[in-house]
């Protein structure tokens, strides 16, 4: 299954027949196997070795260094199937080698990127060194240091911890403090590999126990006067925080999106679970009730998968704002894939938190997902990076043109990924901000549209709202520990920011053949959906809206296809 070119590359349906039907109990990497092994705190090692043969690795690396990276929304597609199964070995295997690697890749030497393609190419791993955990997310706090010799070299001292892969990786990439001058220009990031470093000069720290992510290997390592060369710097003395937020604008849209189909997983549990479950002289799934919540987490899951795939496409079509977009999407994705599976829980009752049985993968799957909502940056700091950068979107309203053609189009053409083009800051105009009131004006009139048309409206005004709001905040408003006013103007833009995510895939894909994405219903119970995030509505579903979901959801479920706006076929 192995190739590093994109000429002879397998792609997610091949991944996705190797894992097999995860119901099955024989299924040596299936649910039972995958919920054994997390007991155990370890990754089912069946999974590892099916990642080894299809050559994961090379989805990681850039296709002029050898690999399969040329677009972002292909490799999300990819890592979405790992995450399916068990979102520790998506993590752990692959996205933690991302997260590191896209650090160099953007910012990186030629002989660093080609070093580490070679390492990741040869099935090898990378760990990311940011955590202190006295810090948190403040890296401009970050202690452990990495003090510049007089002949060029650096000498590393202190700590990170809460690492993926600390012990297993082949390289990491290192966050450290270069200079005690306070500002953004004291930290540099370092390009560390192992069989390089003096082995009495740096030591492990035990595993952290933790409540998800159980088969991830987090633990944390130590450094003593540790020698390292000038070729390990990663750009520039003191651009580490650069560099950092640069990788971030790839990273924090890429691994929400990947993880979706943790609520993928989660819908098709309940369904199992309301299917079979005798209640009342009926199943639990003829309950109005169980049927509505359901059909609210599925539109939930149409929601994250809108705001991810034009999250992705985004980072291609539009890089001057990816900066502004990309905290929206982790803020939003996350928020709201965690909400729809505690809904889903509720459905379960006494079965979600069960360890044991046919239902047990929830569980994992529910407490997996937590790390997606922080990872190296909480959701509140997500909004923080949103918030400074709204009034100078607001500015720019007026600039903006409408999105590029085809926008959210699922797995239209896209130019190539240039790290360059990706700035500290959104420079461009908030394309995305000014879509419902376009679409407002486009359906009105449309007596089939009527509906969508209304809603469209409703979040224009919700957009010029809160372009009036962020118009008038002042630099004090904008700085970390600003009152709290301020960051739910950044939270109500972006739930702006998903109406119009879910308006454009509706646009962009409604004459590509397939008659869910067509029909104007999913849109408008995505729309009502976040109407919540507003102030303007509850977000539940009418069951005129709940009902035909809900039967189309069953649907899917017979017919083995993903719930996802893709809705491609899967095993079991």
């Amino acid at each position: 299954m192995s190739g590093t070119g994109p000429a002879a590359r397998p792609g997610a349906a091949e991944l996705e027949r190797a894992f097999g039907d995860p119901w099955d109990p024989a299924n040596p990497v299936g649910h039972a196997a995958t919920v054994a092994a997390d007991e155990r705190d370890e990754v089912v090692a069946g999974g590892e070795r099916l990642l080894d043969a299809y050559g994961l690795g090379a989805e990681f690396v850039p296709v002029e260094l050898g690999g399969r990276l040329d677009r972002l929304d292909r490799l999300v597609e990819v890592v979405r199937t790992v995450f399916r199964r068990d979102p520790a070995l998506g993590l752990g295997y692959g996205a933690a080698s991302f997260i590191a690697a896209v650090n160099v890749w953007s910012s990186g030497s030629d002989e660093q990127r080609r070093r580490l393609a070679d390492l990741l190419l040869g099935g090898g791993r990378v760990a990311t060194l940011y955590h202190e955990l006295e810090h948190g997310n403040d890296l401009a706090g970050a202690a452990f240091a990495a003090r510049p010799q007089a002949d060029g070299t650096l000498r590393l001292h202190g700590h990170k911890e809460v690492v993926s892969n600390a012990e297993r990786a082949g390289a990491m990439v290192v966050f450290a403090r270069t200079s005690d001058a306070p500002g953004s220009r004291s930290h540099t990031q370092l390009l560390l590999e192992k069989d390089g470093l003096p082995a009495d000069r740096y030591r492990y720290r035990p595993r952290f126990p933790s409540v998800g992510m159980r088969g991830v290997r987090l633990g944390g390592i130590e450094f003593d006067d540790c020698p390292v060369g000038p070729e390990t710097v990663v750009g520039r003395l003191g651009q580490g925080v650069e560099n950092a937020f640069r990788s971030f604008q790839i990273t924090r849209t890429a691994l929400p999106a990947m993880a979706t189909p943790i609520l993928d997983t989660g819908l098709r549990t309940t369904l199992r679970f309301v299917r079979s479950r005798r209640l009342y002289g009926g199943h639990a799934g003829d309950l109005p009730l169980v049927r509505r919540t359901v059909a609210e987490a599925f539109t939930d899951l149409l929601v994250c998968d809108a705001v991810a795939t034009t999250g992705t496409r985004a980072v291609h079509l539009l890089p001057g704002a990816t900066a502004l977009y990309s905290p929206a999407v982790k803020y939003l994705v996350s928020k709201r894939l965690m909400d729809a599976m505690d809904r889903l829980s509720v459905v379960l009752g006494a079965h979600f938190y069960l360890r044991e049985g046919e239902f047990a993968i929830f569980q994992k799957q529910l407490r997996d997902l937590q790390v997606v909502g922080f990872g190296h940056a909480a959701r509140v700091v997500c909004l923080s990076t949103v918030l400074p950068q709204l009034p100078g979107a607001a500015r720019r309203a007026a600039r903006a043109g409408g999105t590029p053609a085809l926008l959210s189009r699922i797995g239209a053409p896209l130019p190539p990924l240039n790290f360059g083009r990706l700035a500290l800051a959104a420079t461009g105009p908030d394309e995305l901000a000014t879509v419902p009131a376009r679409m407002a004006e486009e359906l009105a009139g449309s007596t089939d549209h009527r509906a969508l048309a209304g809603l469209a409206a409703v979040f224009a005004a919700e957009a010029e709202r809160v372009r009036v709001e962020a118009s008038a905040l002042a630099p004090r408003d904008l700085a970390v520990g600003g009152p709290a006013d301020a960051l739910e103007i950044a939270a109500r833009w972006t739930t702006v920011v998903a109406a119009a995510c879910c308006l454009t895939t509706w646009r962009d894909n409604r004459d590509g053949g397939d008659p869910f994405l067509a029909d104007p219903l999913w849109a408008e119970a995505a729309l009502t959906r976040l109407l919540g995030g507003t102030g303007r509505g509850d977000g539940r579903l009418p069951p005129e809206r709940a009902e035909p979901l809900y039967r189309a959801l069953l649907d899917r479920d017979d017919a083995g296809l993903g719930f996802d706006l893709a809705r491609r076929e899967l095993p079991g």
